[in-house]
């Protein structure tokens, strides 16, 4: 697998908010990642403006392919391990 970076916010908790049930699933799924926590604001979140054109997190970037939102994050997740090759 490509690297894997996760951008998201910066709440301390993976409970709490979307970013963290990003983050529960790279961990349920074994995937070695990179978080990058950033601050509320526009200039904070460059990287991610970058990538997607906007500012919210959290962003899931899999090689050069950026994946926005939640919901669309845990979908492809998912996808990837049900078509993971078997050993």
């Amino acid at each position: 697998m490509p690297p894997v970076r996760l951008y998201r916010c910066r709440t301390p908790t993976n409970w709490l908010c979307p970013c963290g049930r990003v983050s529960r699933e790279l961990i349920r799924h074994g995937i070695d990642h990179e978080e990058v926590r950033l601050a509320r604001g526009r200039a904070a979140r460059a990287p991610v403006d970058e990538l997607t054109g906007q500012t919210r997190v959290p962003v899931l970037l899999v090689g050069d392919e950026a994946i926005a939102d939640s919901k669309r994050i845990v979908e492809h997740l998912r996808w990837r391990a049900a078509n993971r090759p078997g050993p």
